[in-house]
């Protein structure tokens, strides 16, 4: 599973890259990342991702919990261009073609006053330029191709194929995690409601036999006073 990704600190942030906006922090580089936070009723908050030019970014984000389970997002260009807008969803999945510049995805729960949400999300980033340069340091130290039966073309693309479908098989596992986890507090937040109400249903019996038994002992009763 790869790294995960660090909130970098907004007071470093200012010695290592130009000044961003309030509320936002830094990923560090890398292909395979995933995060999990809270966010607080009434807060936005946003987050930067280095890219390079012709490369990929795919972006997956999950409600877990709270009131709902929805919340906006925002996909931001380096240019300031608004890529994809998500208005109260719990969930979604967004590719985009990327250039280089820093891309800023923010998670608004502004419209919420109460309850605050449990947020996943998983960043994939595909030809950062780093497999071409591996397969280049490969070719120098590899002599004499010719004279064996499989080509370091044919060893290079299997190794490949083998690392998309491990990196396939941690994603997959990443999102069942995630949708257990939102599964989980569906359930404990109706197993609390039922209770709720059969607390409530139960009051609501107490008080009616009360009242029965006390409507059926007045029937009886005799009024009339008796004189001496």
């Amino acid at each position: 599973m790869g790294p995960r990704l660090l909130l970098v600190p907004l007071g470093c942030l200012a010695l290592l890259l130009p000044l961003p906006p309030p509320g936002a922090a830094e990923f560090s580089p890398s292909l395979d990342s995933d995060f999990t936070f809270t966010l607080p009723a009434g807060r936005k908050e946003c987050f930067y991702q280095p890219m390079r030019k012709e490369a990929s970014l795919e972006l997956e984000y999950q409600v877990l919990d709270g009131a709902g389970l929805d919340v906006d997002f925002h996909l931001l260009s380096p240019k300031g261009e608004t890529l994809v807008f998500d208005e109260r969803k719990s969930d979604g999945v967004h590719t985009v073609e990327t250039e280089d510049g820093d891309y800023m995805f923010c998670f608004d729960n502004t419209f919420s006053t109460i309850s605050e949400k449990v947020i996943f999300f998983e960043l994939i980033l595909d030809n950062m330029g780093e497999d071409g340069q591996d397969e280049e340091d490969w070719k120098k130290y590899v002599t004499g191709t010719d004279l064996l039966d499989m080509k370091l073309e044919d060893i290079l693309e299997s190794i490949n194929s083998v690392k998309a479908r491990l990196s396939k098989s941690v994603q997959i596992q990443t999102l069942l995690r995630a949708f257990e986890a939102r599964d989980r507090n569906i359930q404990e937040s109706n197993f609390d409601r039922v209770n709720f109400w059969s607390m409530v249903n139960l009051g609501v019996m107490v008080v009616v036999s009360a009242v029965q038994v006390y409507m059926l002992k007045s029937l009886f009763e005799d009024k009339r006073k008796s004189r001496t």
